[in-house]
């Protein structure tokens, strides 16, 4: 297996030094705490201590993915994951052949003139697992680092985000690229967000398997994964979101949009 000897991105931005959603470690409630992550791209915020995140992800097919997170200090989150397709429907579920994992760092907290930076791990896809492939629909972050920097527009708060990451869901088409990132995020009237990201997809581009001749069915066409979402903050606790991916039309085994609803509940021990 490649191994890993630099994931360092620069976040090169410059905005209103004023902080939006930086990290409050006092935090009691989803509207004190920044985003940990877009859609399928992660960002530089945790979870605070002693919190932690239920979350369920609904994906076509009738699929669902459950995740719940963990703060164990104001830096690091932890995590695990699980689920299958057709759990909504009326055939027998097919569930994912291993639970998966989630860790993530704080390196840096966002300062009034610079980024936060974040290193984490998930092996945690999206959308279907195709085992003949070794892979999700959509990867696996891997191995990533992520910038965030957060300021105020108007009158919502907003944060851009950037990263890089390495994938270990490669095995099979060997597709082991560095991949790139970014997304942003806006909340407005501090109960809906808008949020959308772009994924080069530089480790899902290729139109052949290793051999060179046999098609990679489930592979990207080179023009990156651009995804958006609308969140609604129905409660202190309790986030409802519909997303719309793959807006590109990228995955060469789709014709139409990917259209999914995830449900996110915070609370504290």
């Amino acid at each position: 297996m490649k191994k890993i000897y630099l994931l360092i991105i620069v976040c090169l931005i410059a905005f209103t030094p004023k902080l939006s959603h930086a990290q409050d470690e006092t935090a009691t409630s989803m509207y004190d705490i920044p985003p940990r992550w877009l859609v399928d791209l992660p960002t530089a915020g945790t979870l605070p201590r002693g919190n932690y995140n239920i979350g369920f992800r609904i994906y076509p097919g009738g699929g669902s993915i459950v995740n719940t997170d963990i703060g164990l200090s104001n830096r690091l989150t932890i995590g695990i994951s699980y689920g299958g397709d057709a759990i909504l429907s009326n055939v027998a579920p097919d569930w994912n052949p291993s639970i998966e994992f989630n860790l993530k760092f704080r390196l840096i907290d966002e300062l009034e003139y610079f980024p936060g930076d974040t290193f984490g791990f998930s092996s945690q896809g999206n959308g279907t697992y195709i085992s003949s492939y070794e892979r999700y629909t959509f990867k696996s972050r891997g191995f990533y680092v992520v910038a965030s920097r957060s300021f105020y527009f108007y009158q919502w708060t907003a944060g851009w985000h950037f990263g890089i990451n390495y994938s270990q869901e490669n095995r099979f088409d060997k597709e082991d690229d560095l991949n790139f990132f970014g997304g942003f995020d806006a909340t407005f009237q501090y109960n809906l967000a808008f949020i959308a990201e772009y994924d080069l997809g530089l480790n899902d581009d290729r139109s052949t398997l290793p051999d060179g001749i046999s098609a990679n069915e489930f592979g990207g066409k080179g023009r990156g994964y651009f995804n958006i979402g609308i969140k609604w903050l129905f409660t202190d606790n309790l986030e409802l979101e519909a997303i719309a991916k793959d807006l590109f039309i990228n995955r060469r085994d789709s014709d139409s949009i990917t259209r999914e609803i995830r449900i996110n509940y915070i609370d504290k021990f």
